[in-house]
C-alpha cells in the first residue's frame, strides 16, 4: 500500500477530493495532511474524513527539520502539494528526491513563480487575454514552478470570461484529472 502525505494552505478542496479518491482504493492511501495554516478549512475536512492533520509554522517548516522529521515518521512514497502556497525547502526535497509534485492552475512555464497562485493567476490569464489556460501537474523543485512536467490539461478562456469564470474551470480540471494522474504515478 503506498502512503501519501498531502500539504494544503486553504479550503482543501483537492485535498478532500484525493483522499476520498483513494480511500477504497487498494494500491494507495492518504495518510496525513499537513497545513501551514492553523485556520485553513482543510483541517475541518479531515476532520469529517478522519484522516490526520497537523499545522506548522515558518520555523517548523524551514529553519528546523520538524516537518521533516514528520515525513520521515510517516514513510510517504508521494508529497502531494494542494493548494500549498510556502516555497518547499530544500532538506525535504533532497530527503524525497522525485516525490513532490504539485497541481497549478495554469499551463506553465506561463503564469508560474512566486505570488502566482489562485486569483492572481486566473485573473493574469484574463488581463493578458488568454485564449486558453489549464492545469499542470509538476514535481518540486527548489524553484517555484519550475520542476518537470508530469501532465496538462487545457481549456478554453472566453473572451467574456471573468477570473471567477476561469478558476471555475480550473477548479473542475483538477476535480477530474489530478487524482487520476496522482494514482498513475503511484503505480510507478
Amino acid at each position: 500500500m503506498k502512503r501519501v502525505v498531502i500539504f494544503a494552505s486553504g479550503s482543501g478542496s483537492n485535498a478532500e477530493n484525493l483522499i476520498k479518491f483513494f480511500q477504497n482504493r487498494d494500491n494507495a492511501s492518504v495518510i496525513q495532511v499537513l497545513t501551514n495554516n492553523p485556520h485553513a478549512k482543510v483541517l475541518d475536512r479531515c476532520k469529517k474524513l478522519k484522516i490526520s492533520a497537523l499545522s506548522f509554522n515558518k520555523i517548523a517548516f524551514t529553519e528546523t527539520e520538524d516537518v521533516l522529521n514528520i515525513l520521515k515518521a510517516n514513510k510517504p512514497d508521494l508529497i502531494i502539494l494542494a493548494g500549498f502556497l510556502w516555497k518547499f525547502p530544500e532538506n525535504i526535497l533532497k530527503y524525497f528526491p522525485n516525490k513532490v509534485i504539485n497541481v497549478h492552475p495554469a499551463l506553465l512555464p506561463k503564469f508560474g513563480g512566486k505570488g502566482m497562485y489562485g486569483m492572481h493567476v486566473h485573473q493574469a490569464v484574463i488581463d493578458n487575454k488568454e485564449s486558453e489556460t489549464g492545469i499542470t501537474i509538476h514535481y518540486v523543485n527548489e524553484n517555484y514552478d519550475e520542476g518537470a512536467i508530469i501532465f496538462q490539461e487545457k481549456c478554453k478562456v472566453l473572451a467574456s470570461d471573468t477570473a471567477q469564470d476561469v478558476a471555475d474551470k480550473i477548479h473542475e480540471l483538477e476535480m477530474n484529472h489530478f487524482p487520476e494522474v496522482v494514482n498513475q504515478l503511484l503505480k510507478k
